[in-house]
Formats: C-alpha cells, sequence, structure tokens
C-alpha cells in the first residue's frame, strides 16, 4: 500500500525587515556579522584604511621614531654590566654633545646616540670621557632598560 504524503501546509513567508541605519550601524560597532559575508568585508576593509591612511595625515602620530638611515659612524662597543644593565663605549663624533653642556643635556646627547645600538627603552645612569688608543675623545655609558 502506497502512502502519499500530505500537501504541505501553505506558509506564510514574510518578507525580512529593513534594518535602520542605527541599527546596522551598532552592529558594526559590537561586530556582529560572521566571517565573510559582505558587511564583515566593509569593516575589514574600513579597519584596514585607517591603518594605512592615517599615518600620512598630519598631526597623527603613533609615536613611532625610527632610526637615522647611517646610525653611528664609528664602531659602538656594548658589554653587560653584570645583570645591571649595559656599559656602551662610543666615539665623541657620534655623540653630539655640546662643549660645557648640563648634565640633562648631557644625558639626553649620550641617550640618542646610544638609541639605534641599545633601542629606545634605555635609561643613561652614568658616563664619563676617557682617551682611546687612538688619541680620540670617547664615552662609556652606563645604562639599563
Amino acid at each position: 500500500m502506497a502512502t502519499s504524503n500530505p500537501a504541505p501546509s501553505p506558509v506564510s513567508i514574510a518578507p525580512p525587515s529593513r534594518r535602520t541605519v542605527k541599527q546596522i550601524l551598532l552592529s558594526y560597532f559590537y561586530w556582529t556579522y560572521p566571517r565573510g559575508s559582505f558587511h564583515y568585508d566593509v569593516m575589514v576593509t574600513l579597519i584596514l584604511v585607517f591603518i594605512f591612511v592615517t599615518p600620512q595625515i598630519k598631526g597623527w602620530s603613533y609615536g613611532d621614531k625610527p632610526f637615522p638611515i647611517g646610525g653611528p659612524a664609528h664602531p659602538v662597543q656594548v658589554v653587560a654590566n653584570d645583570g645591571r644593565g649595559l656599559i656602551v663605549t662610543l666615539q665623541d663624533a657620534d655623540a653630539d654633545v655640546p662643549a660645557g653642556a648640563s648634565d640633562v643635556t648631557v644625558k639626553i646627547a649620550l641617550r640618542k646616540a646610544i638609541e639605534p645600538v641599545t633601542g629606545d627603552a634605555v635609561v643613561v645612569e652614568r658616563w664619563e670621557t676617557f682617551t682611546d688608543a687612538q688619541g680620540n675623545l670617547a664615552w662609556k655609558v652606563w645604562a639599563h632598560r
């Protein structure tokens, strides 16, 4: 005996309601769209535009400081200071310390001079000058990160 399927009951399918601009913006803010959807792609595109365009806007700064291309003109020696930091030896020509400068000015100039080697998260503790084997004035800088 063959059974027949009952005829499907008529189901009223209502068209999806249109969302307001506010609802769409809130869903963007809370990132509710599945990956690969149109709105997801729009959000990713907006984020990429933000990342690549904002550095070009004058006055917008992320705080990054690229180092000069040349770096120090003379060799710089960096040795560990028994786990307490670093001892950096550099030539006077690379330090750019003005004659008769105050301690604060010397500290700033030495920090700028050693940043290409040590990175910008370094603190200059103390320093001394000496004459190297070739008779050039040099700086010995004690620093830590």
